[in-house]
């Protein structure tokens, strides 16, 4: 099969991305044309990228922890900075552990924990529908649960979870309309949503978290620098003790808490 470069030149892509608005276009080029496999699949690619379409959603993956996580149209796109907690979770597993990845999105954090550990037993859990199928196939193995965080679980994990993973949204609802557009416009409003102060779901999380941890479980969930101390107060009343982690190379803070 002929190269889809043998119909246009990556400097005219570059300069197609750059004109779009695309700051890493040459990145991008490359990216986009390692990944098509036709010159009509590259010209529509190419073309849903000029339009502002994520190039995650473009490509139909996003690279996270080095792995390449399936991520379709629509999907939260998992960041760069999510990788940090994606590393603390990791390094918490014990052999034969339990672990939850809720709110999973495309399931890149339970792809990251199962990656980390074969012997683990995960579950992952997400509200909406679209997600829970791209989850179930960077899960091969791993039941993903259809439902409203924990009333997604299976009622025989509670008590059991060794580590629990929760990306949930964490923007103040006021700040949506500056996020870039790619987010606000192409990923579903609530996997961006986080009410008032941004932390409506982080305190459902945390204060039903003790009854699914197991003794010595870990509840780990990601928050911006600002929101620390409201987010603190909810592990405390939901029964946790907590540590706050940073990384200010990724402009990232996790927060774990400890039943």
């Amino acid at each position: 099969m002929a190269s889809p470069l043998s119909s246009v030149s990556l400097s005219t892509l570059i300069t197609r991305l750059r004109s779009a608005g695309c700051v890493f276009a040459e990145e991008e080029a490359h990216l986009i044309t390692s990944t098509a496999h036709t010159p009509d699949q590259l010209a529509s690619m190419v073309e849903r990228r000029c339009a502002g379409l994520p190039l995650e959603h473009v490509l139909g993956w996003a690279a996270f922890c080095g792995l390449r996580i399936q991520v379709d149209e629509g999907v939260f796109v998992p960041r760069p900075r999510t990788e940090f907690l994606a590393h603390k979770a990791a390094s918490l597993l014990t052999p034969g552990a339990v672990a939850v990845d809720l709110c999973c999105g495309s399931g890149a954090l339970g792809a990251v924990l199962a990656h980390t550990r074969d012997d683990i037993t995960l579950h992952a859990a997400d509200i909406d529908a679209a997600s829970v199928v791209c989850a179930r196939r960077n899960l091969p193995g791993h039941p993903v649960h259809h439902g409203d965080l924990y009333h997604a679980l299976p009622p025989r994990l509670r008590g059991r979870v060794h580590v629990l993973v929760a990306n949930v949204p964490y923007v103040p609802t006021d700040r949506i309309a500056l996020l870039p557009a790619e987010a606000r416009v192409h990923e579903h409003h609530r996997s961006l949503d986080g009410g008032a102060d941004g932390l409506d779901l982080v305190r459902r999380v945390t204060a039903r978290a003790r009854r699914w941890l197991a003794p010595g479980g870990h509840l780990l969930v990601e928050v911006q620098e600002q929101q620390v101390h409201a987010a603190v107060r909810a592990f405390t009343r939901g029964g946790l003790s907590c540590e706050v982690a940073s990384c200010p190379e990724r402009e990232a803070t996790v927060l774990i808490g400890a039943r």
